[in-house]
């Protein structure tokens, strides 16, 4: 039973897991590459559910841990201390940030796949980074719920995609298991199940700060199991990795 879950990483993503977390009566232990003593707001607004650490340290005391650093940096996570446990990778390749990776360029292997090759002996399950931070909170719903969402998720080992999916269901989401890391690029960015279904209809004819506003205000809708499967399946795979020029806070 997933009581704990590290974080390695606690950014807009991270940050959203971890207050649902907390709100499931679940504890969390925040970490990033600064230190602890720069997560004490965080911590703060967490509450009695939350601590801060190192890297090492989430890693250590999570019964499941989240990977949400940038992708440039994926090998600097820690395999020794992450050994034999599953890993949500919610990593995006963006090269404008991450500079060109040769060996996702080439299509050859997904993000996901590689960051499995550096955490040999830790499971890696892809899920939650095809929604934005805000609606990734917001939109979470009880199960049952009419209008709740469901997210895709890719792994190769079975029995730790059941484990996430079951969190997943504690957090607030159904699930759609789209298959192995290897299938994992058919929700990378740029595919049409990647955060604009969950978003809603973008305006016509506004300014980058129209746009940004409505970004951050926005309610955004429902995408149940049957649109992610329908997404899924129309998805076409191109060039690898995604723009910035396309996430509709960038304007």
């Amino acid at each position: 039973m997933i009581r704990t879950i590290g974080f390695i990483g606690s950014g807009s993503i991270g940050g959203s897991l971890a207050r649902l977390a907390v709100a499931a009566g679940l504890d969390v232990v925040m970490s990033n590459s600064r230190g602890p003593e720069t997560l004490a707001d965080l911590v703060a607004e967490l509450g009695d559910h939350a601590r801060a650490a190192t890297p090492q340290e989430a890693a250590k005391a999570g019964d499941v841990v989240v990977a949400t650093v940038p992708m440039s940096a994926y090998d600097k996570l820690p395999a020794g201390a992450l050994a034999g446990k599953i890993v949500i990778d919610t990593m995006n390749y963006y090269p404008e940030r991450d500079g060109r990776i040769a060996e996702l360029d080439s299509g050859d292997i997904t993000s996901s796949e590689l960051l499995q090759r550096h955490l040999a002996d830790s499971p890696v399950v892809k899920t939650v980074h095809n929604m934005d931070w805000i609606r990734l909170y917001s939109r979470a719903r009880p199960a049952g719920t009419a209008d709740r969402s469901a997210l895709p998720v890719a792994g190769d080992d079975p029995a730790a995609k059941t484990e996430i999916i079951r969190l997943l269901a504690v957090l607030g989401y159904d699930a759609v298991d789209i298959g192995t890391l290897a299938d994992s690029w058919r929700c990378e960015p740029g595919t049409p199940v990647s955060v604009w279904p969950y978003l809603g209809e973008r305006p016509e004819g506004t300014t980058k700060e129209e746009t940004q506003r409505w970004f951050r205000e926005a309610p955004g809708e429902p995408v149940p199991t049957d649109r992610v499967k329908k997404l899924i399946d129309a998805a076409v795979r191109g060039p690898v990795g995604g723009t910035f020029a396309a996430l509709p806070f960038w304007g």
